[in-house]
């Protein structure tokens, strides 16, 4: 991590945007553009992006807290045998990219918002901050990836699962159809290793800025360009993740009580398994690990 901001911060010095040049780069912009992006990013930038942040930030919480007032959590026994879930190594990736996350969608906010806080130093370590928190989710994502890309490949259980929302709708609690990981977790996993890369990869491009290393020539566009489409991916994905992430920690930390002890200990609770993951749980029975 050192080493790679070091190494920006040498090349960052060398680069025209941070010289006299700066100005003359932003002139010629304007009679680069090939994809004519530039009203399209000022619209969305000026009057939509923040407006769907705030309606996210809102109201993804408030939906939880009218399903923790009606419905309530899932209350397992925690007495008993457990079921050996996660290794060590897999909770220290889930660690690194839960702590990632948990900076990087406030960090992320407050540069969404910036101008509302006053801008000035709070933001710019905001930035910072954000750029460190990305190195930290890069360093756990193909691990993470690894660990459990086949386990959330798509099956039949999934479709079954999205028809009764996992049996969330319903204090009732009875056999669900899934494997190991959920339809909700497979989403969110695709959502935060696919949807994590391309906003890397985006944020990247925004972080460089001008630097000169031909990406934007090779694929038929002007610096301006890749900025601008950078800036639009970057902020659609972030709407995913940010609804996603939430919704994570909800079900993790409140809708199933002490399910976040799984990814402390690597044991989930028999009766959890049982009956929120009934197939895994089946297979697990019929291999005599049960």
């Amino acid at each position: 991590m050192a080493t790679f901001m070091l190494a920006s911060a040498a090349y960052a010095a060398d680069s025209q945007i941070w010289s006299d040049m700066r100005i003359q780069n932003i002139l010629g912009y304007g009679q680069e553009e090939t994809l004519k992006l530039g009203e399209l990013f000022t619209l969305l930038q000026s009057t939509y992006f923040y407006k769907i942040f705030l309606a996210l930030l809102i109201g993804v919480p408030a939906v939880f807290f009218i399903h923790y007032l009606i419905i309530g959590p899932k209350v397992f026994s925690h007495e008993g045998k457990k079921i050996f879930a996660f290794t060590v190594f897999q909770r220290i990736i889930h660690l690194i990219a839960g702590i990632a996350f948990t900076i990087l969608i406030p960090t992320g906010l407050m540069i969404v918002f910036g101008n509302y806080l006053g801008g000035g130093t709070l933001i710019e370590y905001a930035r910072h901050l954000h750029d460190i928190a990305t190195v930290l989710f890069a360093i756990s994502l193909v691990p993470m990836f690894l660990f459990w890309f086949m386990d959330m490949l798509p099956t039949m259980d999934d479709v079954k699962w999205m028809f009764i929302l996992g049996g969330y709708l319903s204090k009732e609690i009875k056999e669900i159809p899934a494997g190991k990981f959920n339809a909700g977790q497979k989403m969110w996993f695709w959502i935060a290793s696919g949807g994590g890369l391309i906003m890397i990869i985006t944020g990247a491009a925004m972080y460089f800025q001008d630097f000169d290393f031909g990406i934007a020539k090779a694929l038929g566009l002007s610096q301006i360009d890749l900025l601008r489409a950078s800036a639009i991916i970057h902020n659609v994905f972030a709407f995913a993740v940010m609804a996603l992430f939430f919704t994570h920690v909800y079900m993790a930390a409140v809708a199933i009580k002490g399910a976040i002890h799984s990814m402390i200990t690597g044991y989930k609770e028999h009766d959890e398994v049982k009956y929120l993951h009934s197939s895994w749980y089946k297979q697990l029975k019929k291999d005599g690990k049960v």
